[in-house]
């Protein structure tokens, strides 16, 4: 939930500069990927040429954003080997790719030295975070939103170093 008279993750979207998402989970089982993993799992595969297939209308929020002159960016940080999940995930990454968001890849053995927080989490113009849980089945069990400085330093930092780190998307090998 967030905090009482912060903004909600759409509001911190809509105006942000930069928008930085640290994932950390090798799965995750959130309702609306449920059938889309499924699909993949039976041997679908996104068409390139075919934009408007793809995952709506998250794709078109990252477009409109980045086209306003936002900067996004997403760093993974995987176990490896991969896990079918996590196949999944990078098998359709082209089309975040696509929309204008960043993704680099971290494999989970090269983090050992960065200081991570608890959660995956969204961080806005180096201020504002949005914290998404998830219970240990993957299923996400709410949000939190908080500017509170420590959190956000504490953010910028792990970002920044899993970035740096990371692979770029075109560049990553599954293996």
């Amino acid at each position: 939930m967030p905090s009482k008279g912060a903004p909600t993750f759409d509001e911190l979207m809509a105006r942000c500069r930069t928008a930085v998402h640290l994932e950390m989970r090798d799965s995750y089982a959130v309702d609306y990927e449920e059938g889309p993993f499924a699909h993949w799992r039976a041997g679908f595969r996104h068409d390139v040429a075919d934009r408007t297939s793809w995952w709506r209308p998250w794709l078109d929020l990252i477009q409109t954003n980045v086209q306003r002159g936002a900067v996004i960016r997403r760093a993974r940080i995987v176990s490896e080997p991969v896990s079918e999940y996590t196949r999944f995930l990078h098998d359709g990454t082209f089309t975040n790719v696509a929309a204008g968001e960043q993704v680099r890849w971290l494999p989970r053995g090269r983090a050992s030295a960065i200081a991570l927080p608890a959660n995956d989490f969204w961080l806005f113009d180096n201020a504002w975070v949005h914290w998404n849980h998830f219970a240990g089945d993957g299923s996400w069990t709410g949000e939190e939103i908080t500017d509170e400085p420590a959190a956000a330093k504490l953010c910028t930092e792990a970002f920044e170093a899993a970035w740096e780190h990371g692979t770029p998307h075109g560049q990553y090998e599954i293996h």
